[in-house]
């Protein structure tokens, strides 16, 4: 799924003419430490204040290349406007216009592989209240039996910044794409959650997507 150097530099290049709400660049290890590139990477993964919450910087010196938020050749053939999951490649997909997509590296949890398919969002919410299954509290009741309530919304809670409910034929399909502060989880398949992604990456992803758009999650 990578690019080649050459295509990577003029996609990214795209990218900083096209997309006025975050900065985009080449990942970070291609151009020299104290170029303008870079520091446009530290930017986009910098540490921020999100409705109170104060949200670490993750390291980009520290990040693998792919897992840079960039612009790309579109690969999945959707409308713009499509998300698409690409669960066996771990990248999430927004289509966008003149054959491009923006490309976001994600963390796939056993959940994020229990859909396949077409769906849409059937709504979003910033910093959400998360609720652990009955799963998840019988098979660890010494970790999750005193939230039978539910976590409230916060730096702490699994679903991170923002959340993104996948809903189909008009029923929530317990599908969720969400922010993590574990950032060593991106590009992994990890054991809990759906889709994962940097808390950064989840509240860009959110303000470009509205409750409607069309989701295809390819297992």
């Amino acid at each position: 799924m990578s690019l080649p150097r050459a295509a990577l530099f003029a996609a990214l290049a795209l990218a900083l003419a096209a997309c006025t709400s975050t900065q985009q660049t080449q990942p970070f290890g291609y151009a020299p430490a104290n170029s303008p590139a870079n520091a446009a990477v530290q930017r986009m993964y910098g540490a921020m204040t999100d409705k109170g919450w104060h949200i670490p910087a993750a390291d980009p010196a520290k990040m693998d290349p792919q897992n840079i938020r960039q612009l790309v050749d579109d690969p999945t053939g959707e409308t713009p406007g499509t998300l698409v999951v690409d669960t066996r490649n771990r990248f999430l997909y927004l289509v966008m216009e003149r054959g491009k997509a923006m490309r976001y590296r994600v963390g796939v949890g056993k959940a994020g592989l229990e859909f396949e398919g077409a769906g849409m969002i059937g709504r979003k919410a910033a910093w959400p209240h998360w609720t652990p299954t009955a799963d998840m509290i019988r098979r660890e009741p010494e970790k999750y039996g005193n939230l039978q309530d539910g976590m409230d919304g916060g730096i702490d809670n699994p679903l991170g910044a923002r959340a993104l409910y996948l809903y189909k034929d008009g029923r929530d399909t317990l599908y969720r794409i969400h922010g993590t502060n574990q950032t060593w989880s991106i590009g992994k398949a990890v054991s809990s959650g759906c889709i994962r992604m940097l808390n950064q990456d989840v509240i860009d992803l959110a303000s470009r997507v509205p409750a409607g758009s069309r989701v295809v999650v390819v297992q």
